[in-house]
């Protein structure tokens, strides 16, 4: 003989499947994040891909006057809207991003640096003839390095735009709170 479906029968159905979602959300919750927050990654980084091509492509220009830092830079911000870019020694030195002497912008921030090819990690005070052109020669100023202005010559020119990307899944932030994103582009000056 069958036994009658009852109240009673329903309700332990209801406790094994809360039972079974309490110990599917966490890993699925976990899962979705992380997805999230790697797609989030991904766009930071083709954003900051086309921020240095943008940077760049003004920087080797040759125009009337000539460009300078902080057309490279406005260039760079407008290409990278959504990223908060900027750096008071744009012509370096560029410190090493892991291992001894590691400097790295704030959580949420980027720097840009306009430099010659794998510029020196030390202050240059004659550098080569690397620097957007419209700026005049600079003394160093505190750790920055010198710039200096060239009106012919075909020179390569690096633009790098480094971003500290944080983590926003909590599990994530725990195990790495941020990963520093590094992009660069380089081109030969026009003028």
């Amino acid at each position: 003989m069958k036994r009658p479906i009852t109240r009673a029968w329903f309700r332990s159905q209801a406790s094994q499947s809360m039972t079974e979602f309490a110990m599917i959300a966490a890993p699925l919750l976990l899962m979705i994040f992380g997805i999230i927050d790697f797609g989030r990654l991904m766009y930071i980084y083709g954003t900051l891909v086309q921020a240095a091509n943008e940077g760049a492509r003004v920087a080797i220009r040759a125009s009337t006057p000539l460009p300078n830092n902080a057309d490279v830079l406005s260039a760079t911000r407008t290409q990278a809207q959504s990223l908060q870019l900027g750096n008071p020694c744009a012509n370096g030195p560029v410190p090493p991003r892991t291992g001894p002497g590691a400097l790295n912008p704030a959580p949420g921030s980027g720097w840009v640096f306009i430099t010659q090819p794998n510029p020196p990690a030390t202050t240059e005070t004659a550098p080569p003839p690397n620097a957007p052109g419209g700026e005049p020669n600079k003394n160093v100023i505190g750790t920055c390095s010198a710039i200096r202005s060239e009106s012919s010559g075909n020179y390569p020119l690096e633009v790098t735009v480094r971003y500290n990307y944080p983590f926003f899944t909590p599990l994530l932030e725990q195990l790495q709170p941020t990963i520093v994103l590094q992009s660069f582009a380089t081109l030969y000056t026009e003028y």
